[in-house]
């Protein structure tokens, strides 16, 4: 027992110097904690989909529906107030029902409700090297009046212009994601990674180009404080790693020349962004990257702020968390925040992440609400004039990332189709 005891002692020792270790590096982050963590993320990642990973069915794409249980026949659209309802056509943007002929697709709709045109968007085309299909996502959407459509995808690596068909018009690599925003002179606004870009929307080529890290935290001196890119752990002074996504870059919107008399403050072409993980609203020169105004909350990991033509802001706010979105509206003179819609109990409305708004012509506002798969369109008294579910199943609808209203004579005379006009 005696010639046992320093090996025990050396064992014993060493197990509460790894115990004593993990928990530490649990706590800091040390090696191999977030190797672990990855490793246990990626197994959850596989059991949850590899059905999708094996283009069995796209579990990825595929969010719990409000109303389960509803009938097969269901076809998830209900007019409610027809009279309510603002003209024209409304785009809807996420995964095909139709899995045979393309991954995703943009639907057409007109203000009953009817099926008009559809785009279907084969990533494959634009990316033939890439991930597959369902392992990206179609993300943003730019419409044109041409008939033509702009796209980007999560985790995708492609931005691309595509004609009726569905054919690519152009096709622009790199990390391009979330929305895309035409700014009324030619050019196309989107996010590349951390990089704020602007393309020429006829052939894809980059015009203009600025960082976020290098150019507007750095802007003026250093606006780092508003950022909150600086992290003081354990006593250091150290910069947060750009690799863990603190900020989730999610929009950009340029301030065009027909709505700039609304907004004396700032300048036309002036940039709009929302920056997810730190809950903030920017407006930044696009030439020095300086801020123009900012601020942050009480919106929780928002998406999709619009300059509106009453000189205010709109944004969707996801509210994380809580269980119940809300479309907001901020005065950016006084900081005023008011609540343009919010579902009830008997009504739910929530999307814990993605989600698009948009303010129509007659007082309505166009809500997706993406992690339910519906798109809805509201009256000013918070009353539903329609909704559309993406159906997929009797319990679950397909993830609807965009939808966008545009007026009756958006089109001119006659609506997109393949190979030959449509009428209106």
């Amino acid at each position: 027992m005696k010639d046992r005891l320093p090996a025990i002692s050396f064992v014993t020792s060493a197990v509460v110097l790894a115990s004593v270790y993990g928990i530490f590096a649990q706590r800091q982050g040390w090696f191999p904690a977030p190797q672990i963590a990855q490793a246990e993320d990626t197994i959850r990642d596989v059991k949850a989909n590899w059905k999708n990973d094996l283009a069995l069915e796209p579990t990825r794409h595929l969010v719990t529906a409000h109303n389960r249980g509803r009938d097969e026949n269901d076809q998830g659209y209900a007019l409610h107030l027809p009279d309510a309802v603002a003209p024209g056509y409304t785009l809807v943007a996420g995964l095909s029902k139709d899995q045979d002929s393309s991954a995703f697709s943009v639907e057409l709709y007109d203000e009953e409700g009817q099926h008009r045109h559809s785009w279907p968007v084969d990533y494959s085309k634009l990316d033939p090297e890439g991930l597959k299909p369902l392992n990206v996502m179609l993300h943003g959407m730019e419409i044109f009046p041409d008939g033509s459509i702009a796209v980007t995808f999560d985790a995708g690596n492609a931005i691309a212009r595509l004609n009726a068909c569905g054919d690519p018009m152009w096709v622009v690599k790199g990390g391009y994601h979330h929305a895309i925003t035409r700014d009324g002179k030619g050019g196309l606004w989107a996010w590349r990674n951390n990089e704020i870009v602007r393309l020429d929307e006829e052939t894809g080529e980059i015009i203009k180009t600025l960082s976020l890290e290098n150019d507007i935290v750095k802007a003026d001196g250093g606006q780092e404080g508003v950022f909150l890119v600086r992290s003081f752990a354990a006593g250091e002074d150290k910069p947060l790693s750009l690799a863990s996504d603190p900020f989730h870059a999610n929009d950009v919107e340029p301030l065009r020349a027909e709505m700039a008399d609304a907004f004396p403050q700032f300048e036309e072409g002036d940039l709009l962004i929302s920056l997810r993980e730190i809950n903030l609203l920017a407006v930044v020169a696009p030439d020095t990257g300086a801020l123009r105004w900012w601020q942050t909350g009480p919106w929780l990991k928002q998406h999709d702020p619009d300059f509106q033509p009453d000189g205010t802001i709109a944004v969707f706010d996801n509210a994380t968390g809580s269980g119940a979105s809300r479309i907001l509206r901020i005065d950016p003179v006084t900081r005023d925040v008011t609540t343009v819609f919010a579902g009830t109990t008997d009504a739910p409305f929530s999307s814990w992440q993605r989600g698009k708004q948009q303010m129509l012509p007659n007082g309505n506002v166009l809500v997706t609400e993406a992690q339910h798969g519906r798109v809805f369109e509201a009256t000013p008294d918070g009353q539903i004039a329609w909704e559309r579910d993406m159906v997929w199943d009797a319990e679950r609808n397909l993830i609807v990332t965009e939808a966008r209203h545009v007026p009756e004579d958006f089109f001119g005379d006659t609506l997109p189709a393949c190979g030959t006009s449509k009428a209106m």
